[in-house]
């Protein structure tokens, strides 16, 4: 039993003004893992006024680059240090398996260093010369930091979803106050400490576990400056509104419901082995998975059974055994929702391949569901073009290569995807003509040094690399004369 009764507000561990304790409980077995602080709208002030008072007054901001870069260095070694223990956490509190948690460390790493290089690299200022010689004066190019950044990600993949945000605010030089989900405050603790233990200034950053409500006070509270948030499309609309009414910078990486393009020349045991974890790793609660499987109708009967077999060898158990590869749900909600679209599935028409909305034998203390496969779906159905965050796969036939990009595109979502085909170049063709922010060909992993978010429905802005750093920085033009 873990208890963390303070929460992490400015750099220092303080009593909560709601002195109650959420419980934390095992998606495997509901069993309490911990009991934790939750922040309240008391707390949200405390943590804003401390970001706001380090921002305006403090060394942060105004500290050189280099110096900036080398705290985030000292918290990626922290990390990397206790991977073991961030993945455990990790698998505990969200029902990931351990495969997952763990082959996501080396990636966290990636992920931050790409920032840092990014970093490196910027001309933070930067002396623009006149396009036309006769002007009798240069551009000052300076790029500073925004403000108070307000950060708010989801449960899913919390260690990740943070990176993302904390790693480029901070290197920026912004303060930050980032509101975790309730269900990770156990992990999102042990990341307080990590940074705490790098040594960032006084009020430079807050971590704060809060409900939805809590949240929203976050986001609309005066003394923030860019929201970055992460999570459904549903939560971002309304996000994007506050952001619009108070006109503050917004980022927003939403949700997808990304395909997988298989032409008639791909190698299908490839294709299996890419789409285990591409369209079914965190037990399917990402979203970035490939989950709506576009198959030529020449090998259509073929690719079904060939996921058919894929998917029922995968063992769906405790995430911490190191044979499973899904895990549950994370909450009882989440699993009678999958649940619930598995029942939909069936009621549209669609083919039941394997799985079924039963819960999986001997995992009925858990928050379990069956990977489910379904065949001879149509694209307009809601099980294909609706969120399911589960492991839920959709086969939908297509005629010719322009058919497929047609389906492919006829989403509101467009935050990913992949193509497979024995030929790169085939392979990238289609991928130039996918209305999304991410394409992967063959099952390549995705670039952190290139930039990622949505199109449409899921997004506004990009993360990783270059393009996500500057999401954070202010451009600020100074002309003088020669």
């Amino acid at each position: 039993m873990i208890i963390r009764d303070k929460l992490y507000i400015g750099g220092s561990w303080v009593t909560p003004s709601d002195p109650g304790l959420l419980e934390i409980r095992s998606p495997h077995d509901r069993s309490v893992l911990g009991r934790v602080a939750q922040a309240a709208a008391a707390d949200v002030d405390a943590a804003v006024a401390a970001a706001r008072k380090a921002f305006d007054q403090g060394p942060w901001p105004r500290t050189d680059p280099k110096e900036r870069q080398e705290v985030i260095r000292r918290v990626n070694a922290l990390r990397e240090a206790r991977a073991d223990e961030v993945a455990a956490a990790i698998s505990a509190e969200n029902g990931s398996a351990g495969w997952f948690t763990r082959a996501g460390q080396p990636f966290l790493t990636l992920q931050v260093n790409a920032y840092l290089k990014a970093a490196e690299e910027l001309g933070w200022e930067e002396v623009v010369e006149p396009s036309d010689p006769s002007v009798p004066y240069d551009t000052i190019v300076r790029r500073e930091p925004i403000g108070v950044v307000a950060a708010v990600i989801p449960w899913n993949s919390p260690f990740s979803a943070a990176t993302a945000k904390l790693t480029p605010a901070l290197l920026a030089g912004n303060t930050v106050v980032l509101k975790v989900s309730p269900e990770n405050s156990l992990s999102m603790m042990l990341l307080a400490d990590l940074y705490h233990e790098a040594g960032l200034p006084e009020g430079v950053l807050s971590i704060l576990p809060a409900d939805r409500e809590t949240s929203e006070y976050l986001i609309s509270h005066p003394g923030i400056d860019k929201i970055a948030f992460t999570g459904s499309t549903r939560a971002g609309r309304r996000i994007a509104s506050i952001a619009g009414d108070h006109l503050k910078r917004v980022s927003l990486e939403l949700g997808g419901k990304s395909a997988a393009v298989i032409l008639e020349d791909a190698d299908l045991a490839a294709v299996m082995r890419g789409l285990r974890s591409g369209s079914l790793g965190n037990n399917g609660e990402a979203c970035i998975l490939q989950t709506r499987i576009l198959a030529p109708r020449s090998r259509y009967e073929e690719i079904v059974a060939a996921l058919k077999e894929m998917v029922e060898s995968l063992k769906v158990g405790d995430p911490s055994d190191p044979d499973t590869f899904i895990g549950p749900m994370i909450r009882p909600d989440q699993q009678q929702r999958v649940i619930d679209y598995i029942r939909l599935g069936i009621e549209e028409g669609a083919r039941l391949v394997t799985g079924g909305p039963q819960v999986p034998a001997g995992l009925e203390n858990g928050n379990y569901v069956t990977p489910t496969v379904f065949a001879d779906v149509d694209n307009g159905m809601r099980i294909a073009q609706e969120e399911i965050f589960g492991p839920v796969l959709v086969v939908i036939p297509y005629d010719d290569e322009d058919d497929a990009v047609r389906i492919a595109n006829d989403s509101e979502y467009g935050l990913s995807g992949g193509v497979w085909s024995s030929s790169t170049e085939r392979a990238l063709t289609v991928a130039r003509r996918l209305r999304t922010g991410t394409v992967t060909l063959n099952g390549s992993p995705i670039s952190f040094d290139g930039p990622f978010g949505g199109y449409k429905a899921s997004g506004i802005g990009r993360e990783y690399g270059p393009v996500g750093l500057t999401e954070y920085l202010e451009h600020k033009s100074i002309t003088r004369h020669h």
